[in-house]
């Protein structure tokens, strides 16, 4: 009787499975042309809307101000970059450039022209919060700004000098400010007008000595007396905001 042959069965190996490792990030743009395209990849609809609203004009993306941020971050400080930003005009450009420019290589005049080409408010907070208020020169030309017929100058002025009541209000002459306040702030352009309150609600809730003028002041202008505001957020009428942050001090 013959045998049953008998066969070794063979069984393939598997190819050994490839592993997909961490996606490669995007390398930081680096050229002004690299940082708009991808500007332009961040722009938003509802952003855009909402900035016309607010005042913006044409020249813009419509990027979130958290986007900006994140942008930023990965640029990294980036001066030269910063200032081809801001020549852009482009308002989502200006803003990273705000956050990117180095200000100790920023000079002055530099400083100035950039202030006084700003075309939308929320730039210019920016430019103020990043920029001017960190700038050596910021003193003297809050001077200078304080009696200019720029509107963008004359905001950053009352700004710089909101800031020093608050904060280092030695040499300043609060009873003339009140005065300037008074008699100017009612015919002021919305751009001085926004921080030259601010000057104003600053004084009243710094100084006890001034702050039934600036209270008067307040309730005889009626500016931003009926300014919409989102739940949990202060007033901007002088006499509210006063008196909101004079009442958390305790």
């Amino acid at each position: 009787m013959a045998k049953k042959s008998t066969s070794t069965k063979t069984t393939k190996s598997k190819a050994p499975t490839a592993t997909t490792g961490p996606a490669k990030a995007k390398s930081a743009p680096t050229t002004l042309q690299e940082t708009l395209a991808q500007l332009k990849s961040l722009g938003d609809e509802k952003t855009r809307a909402h900035n016309a609203k607010n005042g913006a004009g044409d020249n813009q993306f419509g990027v979130k101000r958290g986007d900006l941020r994140i942008l930023a971050n990965k640029i990294k400080t980036n001066h030269e970059l910063a200032l081809a930003l801001w020549k852009t005009g482009n308002i989502d450009a200006q803003q990273l450039a705000t956050l990117l420019i180095k200000v100790d290589l920023l000079s002055a005049d530099e400083m100035e022209r950039m202030v006084k080409s700003v075309t939308f408010v929320w730039v210019a907070e920016w430019l103020h919060s990043y920029v001017v208020k960190e700038h050596a020169d910021k003193e003297t030309l809050r001077k200078k700004w304080m009696t200019s017929n720029d509107p963008w100058e004359g905001r950053a002025g009352w700004q710089l000098t909101a800031g020093r009541v608050a904060k280092s209000p030695e040499g300043l002459d609060l009873a003339a400010l009140l005065d300037r306040i008074e008699s100017e702030m009612g015919s002021a352009v919305p751009e001085v007008q926004w921080t030259m309150n601010a000057c104003l609600a600053e004084i009243g809730i710094h100084f006890p000595k001034h702050r039934k003028r600036a209270l008067a002041i307040g309730e005889k202008l009626g500016i931003y007396r009926d300014y919409p505001c989102s739940k949990g957020c202060t007033s901007p009428f002088a006499p509210i905001w006063i008196n909101e942050m004079v009442r958390r001090q305790g």
